[in-house]
């Protein structure tokens, strides 16, 4: 079994609120991240994948490949974007980095498989101090 990392970079705002909260309660329970006119994020997103490597190839997976899938499906939709507002894939969710990991998983699960590999694990940075990772449901 062999492990690949592909990292992308997008910038991106978001709000941590719920909408049946005060700005008050909203401000207790998530601080600044509860900001009414929104804050920002300089992400890293790290996409591990894992198989056997191909005999035919020598390679898991073609990485541009791997590349091209995760800037189309994830980093076009995110990179400069409010996650609260244009997302398609975070409609309607709490836009943690928590539940954002979740969700990039659940966009790039069926497609990576397309490749010839398995979702290993979404890691996200949010900070230099804050990263969060997921290895799916039943991992």
């Amino acid at each position: 079994m062999i492990y690949i990392t592909r990292r992308e970079r997008f910038t991106a705002a978001h709000r941590l609120f719920k909408a049946e909260y005060t700005d008050e309660k909203n401000l207790e329970i998530f601080g600044k991240c509860s900001n009414p006119n929104w804050h920002g994020h300089n992400y890293e997103l790290f996409v591990t994948i894992k198989g056997e490597i191909n005999p035919e190839t020598g390679f898991l997976v073609n990485l541009v490949e791997l590349k091209n899938l995760v800037r189309k499906k994830i980093i076009d939709k995110v990179d400069h974007k409010n996650l609260n507002i244009e997302v398609d894939f975070l409609k309607n969710k709490f836009t943690s980095t928590e539940v954002l990991a979740i969700s990039i998983w659940e966009e790039l699960e069926k497609e990576i498989l397309l490749l010839g590999a398995r979702l290993h694990c979404v890691k996200i940075s949010e900070t230099e101090n804050n990263s969060v990772e997921y290895f799916g449901e039943n991992k």
